[in-house]
């Protein structure tokens, strides 16, 4: 995904990019409102990352300015300020949330996370690998014809690595699309849910689809 980071101060653009990056995140960065709007009216972005003071334009008349484009990219909005008034002011701009400064980059990434959760567009069209059928409306599954009776997590679990459509799906993405927690327990509790599903899906049902990579985490694809 691509994130545009509007942030006029070195250390806090830094500090914000890498955090982004390491998640795997491409980051285009602006340091000034009018560079920033210009760059989100353009495509490519499935977020943005705006404070409230820039110079040139400051992030709310960005934000109104996107809005009232026709632009409904998330935006989570920064300030040093955290004032009652101001968070509603910037949600009122058109802002998806809004983060007080200084924060924790653990807080940044939940929240970041979660409007790009609530502005997923979700597809309805029935999900086919192999002989594989998952139908994401009425939440039935189909292997060789024959219906599988998952539980509601494990057919969350199902869509996730289906829609990832062969990628690696990260224990967190795991745990975020299937719990909606913003955060890892530390637990077996993904390991748990990925054995039961293989039990169903993939249990004398040639040929195995859901993969184990080593370290990195699941992918749903045929293997050889």
């Amino acid at each position: 995904m691509r994130i545009l980071i509007v942030e006029d101060e070195p250390k806090t653009a830094s500090l914000l990019r890498n955090a982004l990056s390491s998640e795997g995140f491409v980051v285009v960065t602006e340091d000034d409102g009018e560079a920033g709007l210009a760059a989100a009216m353009g495509d490519g972005f499935d977020a943005l990352l705006v404070d409230i003071m820039l110079p040139k334009r400051d992030g709310l008349s960005l934000v109104r300015e996107l809005r009232a484009g026709g632009k409904t990219t998330p935006v989570l909005m920064l300030s040093a300020r955290g004032d009652v008034e101001e968070r509603v002011e910037g949600l009122d701009a058109g802002a998806d949330d809004y983060l007080p400064k200084p924060f924790a980059t653990s807080e940044l990434m939940a929240r970041l996370r979660s409007i790009l959760r609530r502005n997923r567009p979700q597809k309805h069209d029935p999900i086919l690998l192999a002989n594989l059928a998952f139908d994401p409306a009425t939440r039935e599954v189909r292997r060789d014809g024959k219906r599988l009776e998952l539980s509601a997590r494990e057919s969350l679990l199902l869509e996730c690595l289906l829609r990832a459509e062969g990628r690696v799906v990260s224990r967190r993405e795991i745990i975020s699309a299937v719990w909606e927690y913003d955060f890892d327990p530390g637990t077996n509790l993904v390991e748990v849910y990925i054995r039961r599903l293989r039990e169903k899906i993939d249990r004398d049902l040639p040929p195995a689809l859901i993969q184990t990579v080593r370290g990195l985490g699941y992918a749903m694809r045929i293997q050889s």
